[in-house]
This record gives C-alpha cells, sequence and structure tokens, in this order.
C-alpha cells in the first residue's frame, strides 16, 4: 500500500479524524467523532485539543490492523476563531467563534475610522464581528486585563498545532479568513495592524510549514513520528476542493453549522469584489469568493429541539419537500446570529 493520510477536521460541533490513501478515500472502519461543547458561542481551547488527541488515538487503534506507513497528517479548521495566548502559549481567552456577535458594536466605530471599502478591497472581509477587528477592538476596550496579558493572538488551528507539534504559525488558508489578511500581497495588512496598535510579532507567522509532531506526541503516537505535518486549511476551503468546485463555472453550497456557497478558481481576487461577498485563500495560487449565513444546521437543530418536533429528520425532509416553500404563510428569515453575507446587518434578527 501506498502512503497514507490522518486526516482531521475541527468543527464547531466535533472534530472528526480518519486515515486516508494517496487519492484522497476515506479507508473504511477508521473514522472516529468527538463532539464538541461550545459554551454559549465560544468554545475552550483545552477541550478542543483533548477531543483532537482523543480522535487521534480512536483512528490510530481502529486502523491497527491497517499496513502502510502515514506520511502525512491534515487538517481542516472552521474560519474566524480566535484566541490570545500569553508568552508561555496559555490561552488568556476563550476560543472566540463567528457565532459570537457581541463585537457588533465595534463594526460602527470601524465603519467610522476607516475607509471599509478600501479594507474590503484589501482584505476581502466587511467589517462584521465574525472577524478579528471588530473582536480586537472590542477586547481591547471590553477586557483589558485580557488584552494586556496577550502576547499572540492565534486561530485554535494554530493553537492546537502548538501543542502538538510546539510551533504556531499559520497556513495562507487559514489567516485569509481573520479579516486582517492583504489577499493581494499574502501578508497581514499594515494599516489594520497600525490601527489595532499590534505588531506583527503578536500574529502567527504565515509560512508553509514542514513541522512534525513534538516529541512526546511521537513516542504516544509511533506510526506518526515521522509524518509530515502540514498546516490546517479553512473548511470552506477543503469543502471546495473536496466537492471538486475549482473553477468559476462550478459554485459548492455547503449546509452545516452554518451556510455557505463559494467558487474556488486559480488566479488572483477579482479586481472589484463584490460588496456582499468575501474573498479568501486556498493557497498561493487560488482564491475563493462567496457568501456565508451564521444560521445552517445549527438553526435547525435549535428549531427542532425548541419546538418539540419529534419527527426523524427524512420524514422532516420528505414534509417540507411536500408543501413546498412557504405554504404555511409564515416566513422566517434565518438571522438568529444577525446577517452575514449579504447584507451584514449585524443587529437584524430572524423574524
Amino acid at each position: 500500500m501506498n502512503d497514507l493520510i490522518l486526516g482531521f477536521d475541527i468543527g464547531s460541533s466535533s472534530v472528526r479524524t480518519a486515515l486516508f490513501d494517496e487519492t484522497g478515500e476515506a479507508l473504511p472502519g477508521t473514522l472516529a467523532r468527538i463532539d464538541c461543547a461550545l459554551t454559549g458561542v465560544n468554545i475552550d481551547a483545552g477541550s478542543v485539543i483533548t477531543n483532537v488527541v482523543e480522535a487521534i488515538d480512536a483512528t490510530l487503534e481502529r486502523s491497527s490492523g491497517i499496513k502502510g506507513k502515514i506520511a502525512h497528517i491534515a487538517s481542516c479548521a472552521f474560519w474566524h476563531s480566535l484566541v490570545g495566548v500569553d508568552a508561555d502559549g496559555n490561552p488568556t481567552t476563550e476560543v472566540f467563534t463567528w457565532a459570537d456577535t457581541r463585537s457588533r458594536k465595534s463594526t460602527a466605530k470601524l465603519q467610522s475610522d476607516l475607509d471599509e471599502a478600501a479594507v474590503h478591497h484589501r482584505t476581502g472581509a466587511r467589517f462584521h464581528s465574525s472577524f478579528w477587528p471588530s473582536k480586537m477592538v472590542s477586547l481591547k476596550a471590553d477586557r483589558p486585563e485580557e488584552w494586556a496579558g496577550t502576547t499572540r493572538w492565534l486561530l485554535l488551528s494554530d493553537h492546537i498545532q502548538s501543542k502538538l507539534c510546539g510551533n504556531d504559525s499559520t497556513g495562507l488558508s487559514m489567516a485569509s479568513a481573520t479579516g486582517l489578511l492583504d489577499q493581494r500581497k499574502c501578508a497581514w495588512d499594515t494599516e489594520l495592524l497600525n490601527y489595532l496598535e499590534i505588531d506583527e510579532s503578536n500574529l502567527p507567522k504565515i509560512i508553509p510549514s514542514n513541522l512534525t509532531l513534538d516529541g512526546s506526541y511521537q513516542r504516544r503516537w509511533p506510526r506518526l513520528a515521522n509524518a509530515r505535518w502540514h498546516p490546517a486549511v479553512g473548511d470552506g476551503a477543503a469543502n471546495n476542493v473536496g466537492s471538486g468546485c475549482v473553477t468559476k463555472n462550478r459554485a459548492a453550497l455547503m449546509v452545516g453549522t452554518s451556510g455557505a456557497m463559494r467558487v474556488v478558481y486559480q488566479g488572483e481576487p477579482p479586481d472589484e469584489i463584490p460588496t456582499g461577498l468575501w474573498c479568501y485563500r486556498v493557497d498561493e495560487k487560488r482564491v475563493i469568493v462567496g457568501g456565508a449565513l451564521s444560521d445552517g444546521g445549527g438553526l435547525y437543530a435549535w428549531l427542532k429541539k425548541n419546538l418539540d418536533v419529534e419527527l426523524s429528520d427524512v420524514e422532516i425532509g420528505d414534509e417540507i419537500a411536500r408543501r413546498g416553500a412557504d405554504a404555511h404563510g409564515l416566513t422566517l428569515m434565518p438571522f438568529f446570529f444577525g446577517e452575514r453575507s449579504t447584507g451584514y446587518h449585524e443587529n437584524i434578527r430572524g423574524n
């Protein structure tokens, strides 16, 4: 058998791991899933790391009879997360997710102080609580002790990498969805860093890492001791690549906890990024343009629970298909966490 790949996905609701062959096909019986517990709309960093370790343990145990060298460790993670760490790499904050809209009051300040159109052109991101600038402005104002005690600001995937590999660098794909990256220069945006009064040294280096696991994890997982660790890519980018939607004439529609529609193509960002859309990077050669809703499968689960629906998912799907759209005369806008694309109205709610 040729080289194998250990893949894992860091989602907002679970961590999933599995072994794959060199063609990207999952090997039967190797999938492991550990559910994550959101604290409101945020996550405890330590619990996610524990979940990743337990999931890898489970996949390696289930694949113990499968011959072959595990040569690569590759992962994807949900975009937009933010966690502060101190000089020792310990978290100073919880992991803030895209669903945390508490910093929406800072959006108006950013819009007042900066040229949003120019920032959108450079970073591919509007001013919105999903992105780092709004979160950072709020943290600096409302949680000064945590702000002062933070040495570096990371994505959750960077923090996991730092604990497993001893290096907190980031990949271009993950950095591109922070709202702080200049998509055309593939570097942290100088104007925003100056405005936020932070330095590049406070952020992860954007480098294509050639890492291996830290010694303690090499001893825990001997089959992974020499495996190359690849920097995480954004879940949305992985979704398009995995579904074969990598040209301008094919869009991928995804509904997970949230929802999105995206187009990936090889080339540079559009000369004019549509106002209602965002633009990130898959890698140095490919960009991804699209729009996202904060309310997808998470809203479905919330409605099913709180409306005490006893039908199965299949029965619900059949009933929805039978009735057609808006057949009951009640229209509900899916903005329980405010609107992202295409209007970016922070304070709008489902009604």
